[in-house]
């Protein structure tokens, strides 16, 4: 069984719980801990305790642990990438990918490390000069999803260490075999005691444990709007009241309008729905397509998705892996059916795959005749189905677009400059796309949303620093006397 890593030591647990392959339900990752709340309070007390020293670390010993640990992840991308797919079940490629992304992010805040700005601004009063600097806010409680085990992770951790925070780390229990890997880099690199730990188990206990303690003064958490909603009550009730930064989800729309590259527009359907088993937040789950390119586009999209092919994540040429498990499969099943009740035409797929393997296969799914009222249409799915809504015209397709409960990311397929610029401008998105898929996103620049899908700073790229770092502005008199220049009435 792997341990938990706490106050600088792998602590065995107490329990246990089984990572199954979600293309191979017979092949077990392995068996991973699962702590206790005695033993998150005490990663939270050796964080804590930690805190004095490491935020006052030099900002070189900071860059060089992180430039380690985004070396050493690159280094060993294939093997690391080949772990996550096997146990998420995105395709190898994407894996691989992923992990490439985790290195890469690691080293971008060893250089943010370097680049610590401030502001030193003269005071309107004489005499007096004013200077701004940003610290670490503390210990940061950083609850993790499980559709990015690896990713979403490293760009928390990077710049909470970046900033000279200390961290309790508490990844996905679907995903803990990536999150144990990663933790196992961040120690050899050199990281030192308390300053970063482990803590895989139960929302309920671990999570409930840092949301609760007074000694956590930020949690940044990833995951689904019930349970962000809980954490912020909670983080808002706690004594003190804690930092938040909240990343939930989205219902994201793709417009394709009349004048629109239709190979393009297919392909950035395809990618954005239904790669990465359509377990992503920026996934393109609403389709809103103008009048006259409807039919050619639906005709061409169904097409296109008899092609794909559903397999094994770690197979050569599998390009829609399984869906993480069999409770995320339920749901899909389950909002399929209900978008055939809602009277929705599902043209594409829907159905459960069997494979040389058992695990949790579906093909992807595609609905049209949706209305935005319809519950496929306005609630996450999660899955590979995504909805096909007709609108009039830009004008149409842009209020559509509009009308959801989300905000994370949207995007365009057009060749029109007038209707680019007016979407990047109108459309109420914390990120857009045009003639890109909605999912996919640099690891350098601010990740993001609006509405019910974000709340609090960004995360990514130097935006972190509003999260990970709190302001502090500094007042110094000179000692002198003011200078008041003389007037002819006192000479």
């Amino acid at each position: 069984m792997t341990k938990n890593y706490i106050a600088g030591e792998w602590v065995v647990a107490s329990e246990a719980s089984a990572d199954l392959n979600p293309s191979n339900t017979a092949d077990v990752v392995g068996e991973f801990a699962r702590a206790s709340a005695t033993e998150a309070q005490a990663a939270i007390d050796a964080a804590y305790d930690a805190f004095p020293a490491w935020s006052r670390s030099s900002i070189q010993t900071r860059h060089d642990l992180l430039k380690t640990i985004g070396d050493e992840i690159i280094a060993r991308k294939d093997e690391l990438g080949r772990l996550l797919s096997r146990e998420e079940g995105k395709t190898l490629p994407e894996g691989i990918g992923e992990v490439v992304r985790a290195g890469q992010i690691f080293q971008f805040f060893a250089g943010e490390c370097l680049r610590m700005a401030g502001d030193k601004l003269p005071s309107v009063r004489p005499g007096v000069d004013v200077e701004i600097t940003r610290e670490p806010v503390g210990v940061v409680g950083l609850i993790t999803p499980w559709n990015f085990p690896i990713a979403i992770p490293a760009w928390k951790i990077a710049p909470a260490l970046a900033y000279g925070n200390t961290v309790v780390f508490k990844p996905a229990e679907l995903v803990p075999a990536s999150a144990h890997a990663l933790s196992e880099i961040i120690v050899r690199a050199g990281v030192p005691a308390g300053v970063f730990n482990l803590v895989m188990g139960r929302g309920s206990v671990v999570g409930e444990a840092m949301l609760q303690s007074p000694k956590v003064a930020a949690i940044s958490f990833t995951g689904s709007v019930p349970t962000g909603r809980r954490v912020a009550q909670t983080c808002i009730a706690t004594d003190p009241m804690k930092k938040l930064q909240l990343e939930m989800g989205g219902k994201n729309p793709l417009v394709v309008l009349d004048d629109a590259d239709l190979k393009v527009a297919v392909e950035c359907a395809v990618n954005g729905a239904f790669f990465s088993t359509g377990q992503r937040c920026t996934a393109s789950s609403r389709l809103i397509v103008t009048d006259a390119i409807h039919d050619r586009f639906v005709q061409a999209l169904t097409d296109r998705m008899r092609g794909l092919v559903v397999d094994d994540a770690l197979k050569a040429g599998t390009q829609i892996g399984p869906v993480v498990d069999q409770g995320q499969l339920d749901q899909d099943l389950k909002y399929i059916r209900i978008g055939q009740e809602e009277g929705a035409k599902l043209v594409a797929g829907g159905e459960l795959l069997k494979r040389d393997n058992p695990g949790f296969y579906l093909a992807p799914a595609l609905f049209t005749e949706v209305d935005n009222r319809m519950r496929v249409a306005r609630e996450e799915i999660f899955g590979p189905v995504a909805t096909v809504t007709r609108a009039r015209d830009y004008d149409e397709a842009l209020e559509l677009a509009n009308d959801t409960p989300f905000g994370l990311s949207a995007g365009i397929c057009t060749t029109s400059l007038k209707h680019t610029s007016h979407f990047k401008r109108n459309v109420e998105a914390g990120m857009v796309m045009v003639n890109l898929p909605t999912a996919g996103v640099d690891y350098h620049v601010p990740f993001g949303g609006r509405k019910g899908s974000s709340y609090g700073p960004r995360e990514q790229g130097r935006y972190a620093a509003e999260f990970y770092t709190t302001v502090k502005t500094a007042y110094t008199f000179d000692g002198n006397e003011p200078y008041v220049p003389k007037t002819k009435s006192s000479e």
